[in-house]
């Protein structure tokens, strides 16, 4: 496989994205809340792959790690570009309060605050130790993997992993706290029932949406 997508051959692409896409997607979609943006990720994550593909050495396992980094590369420059719009869009004159019509889509909604809260959290993390939170539990990828995709050791993904832990469970219920205030306020567009799940598995503390986003296409 390397050495065929290396050499340029379009079947190796094909087969890199069957295999990978969804894993990606989900990756994607978890770490940037949004369906479309997330499809985004993933075109660009392979058409930049496609583009750097002279770089991918001949000998190796999965091109797994290579796509996540490539993809976490894509993450951070569109979290700049987010940054930026922001600050474009605070600069704007105030038009007024938009009318609410949160409560004809309320439950449409529902998972993508459960979400939002989540994302929230993992936002007030260090970058760093966010990207190995999202490569190792929301994508699923195992330490050396991830250390792969981001070009540290392994015991610089576990160290971040365990700076992320102890603080991600405080931030996260104290986000949940936060959106039923603003909703019962009427400052919110939803109240966050039951939020994202949070439990501890063989010492990993796992933060779930309730819903898995759906496959690419």
């Amino acid at each position: 496989m390397r050495e065929r997508f290396r050499a340029g051959d379009p079947a190796a692409l094909g087969e890199a994205y069957d295999e990978h896409a969804r894993a990606l997607f989900q990756y994607a979609y978890r770490m940037c809340g949004d369906r479309a943006s997330a499809e985004d990720v993933v075109s660009a994550t392979f058409l930049e792959a496609w583009r750097c593909r002279g770089k991918v050495h001949a000998e190796g396992g999965s091109l797994r790690p290579w796509l996540f980094g490539i993809a976490t590369n894509v993450l951070r420059g569109a979290a700049r570009e987010a940054r930026r719009r922001d600050a474009a869009l605070a600069r704007m004159p105030d038009r007024g309060v938009l009318p609410d019509f949160s409560d004809a889509v309320d439950s449409r909604l529902a998972d993508e605050e459960r979400l939002r809260a989540a994302r929230v959290a993992l936002g007030r993390l260090r970058r760093r130790e966010r990207e190995v939170f999202g490569l190792v539990v929301w994508a699923g990828l195992d330490y050396a993997t991830a250390g792969e995709a981001l070009g540290v050791p392994v015991g610089t993904v576990r160290s971040r992993l365990s700076r992320a832990r102890e603080r991600l469970r405080a931030l996260a219920e104290a986000e949940l706290r936060a959106g039923r205030r603003r909703a019962r306020s009427g400052a919110g567009v939803g109240a966050v029932a039951d939020g994202p799940s949070l439990s501890v598995s063989d010492g990993r503390t796992v933060l779930v949406p309730r819903t898995s986003p759906e496959k690419p296409v």
